[in-house]
């Protein structure tokens, strides 16, 4: 399966201690900066060591500074408290001194319902009358609502996004369908607020304009299958002063509303004299 048994590597952790683990990095076109949605997911099967029992219910991550490809990764996990139907940890990802990401992961066990209610899908088009996106690659299927094209600056539309999303061929249930659903959370909503701003494209970050992820949180309701398709329908009700907001939910193909996440960015000109050089991008 190529890049997906390479992806799927990197979730396998090095125990090298209590609560101590070694990841390394996956080389998926991305210039040499480790891609958040990557520390998302080793988070997730980080955090849910603390109580192999339970279900990570949701994380909130801080990212602090970038990763470089070249270098492997060191993760601590310190348990908050485990009690028989909730759980909770830090995770932090470092490169040596390098802080790199400070996560809350908190861990759930299954009850049965009191009340239940979901949101319902958005009204748009299916995995088979969407376009195909080279974004992702052989090992990550993505197809775009309406073939909306984020990379393109002269391609204006509204501040939301539909992507479908799944990972062929990965039978992948658990912890680590929802490390892989986590990887796809990460890519589009930096796109997704530029979308409305003549001009500006998810091109030219890290060229010509400075973008970062500064937060994420992700919550999951339901299982999931990676496997399978999921929609993504994101939307960014703000941006300014230097940032962006995105918010989006994740339906099953059958219309069952299985996660959500939120993400704040940055999204500014580069400062003086620190923009890259010769039109390559930023480092980190």
């Amino acid at each position: 399966m190529g890049k997906l048994d390479e992806l799927l590597a990197v979730l396998e952790l090095e125990p090298v201690g209590e609560g101590r683990f070694v990841a390394q990095n996956f080389v998926a076109g991305l210039g040499g900066v480790v891609f958040g949605g990557q520390l998302l997911a080793q988070t997730i099967v980080a955090g849910a060591t603390v109580d192999p029992t339970k279900d990570v219910r949701s994380v909130h991550t801080i990212f602090a500074r970038g990763g470089a490809l070249d270098q492997p990764l060191d993760i601590e996990v310190e348990p908050m408290h485990v009690g028989r139907a909730m759980g909770s940890a830090t995770v932090t990802v470092r490169q040596g001194e390098r802080l790199c990401t400070r996560s809350l992961v908190l861990l759930s066990a299954g009850e049965p319902d009191l009340i239940r209610h979901g949101a319902e899908p958005p009204a748009v088009a299916g995995p088979p009358d969407a376009v195909p996106s080279a974004h992702g690659g052989d090992f990550w299927e993505i197809r775009v609502v309406d073939g909306v094209d984020l990379a393109d600056p002269d391609a204006v539309g509204p501040a939301e996004l539909f992507v479908w999303s799944r990972f062929p061929g990965a039978e992948a249930t658990g912890v680590l369908g929802q490390a892989l659903l986590s990887y796809a959370t990460d890519g589009f909503l930096i796109g997704t607020a530029m979308r409305p701003h003549e001009g500006v494209g998810q091109s030219m970050a890290h060229v010509s304009i400075s973008t970062s992820v500064l937060s994420h949180t992700l919550s999951f309701f339901e299982p999931v299958d990676a496997g399978d398709w999921y929609l993504l329908a994101q939307s960014s009700p703000y941006a300014g002063r230097g940032r962006s907001y995105g918010r989006g939910d994740i339906f099953s193909e059958d219309g069952k509303l299985v996660a959500s996440f939120v993400q704040e960015n940055m999204i500014r000109a580069f400062p003086e004299g620190q923009g890259p050089h010769g039109g390559g991008p930023s480092k980190f």
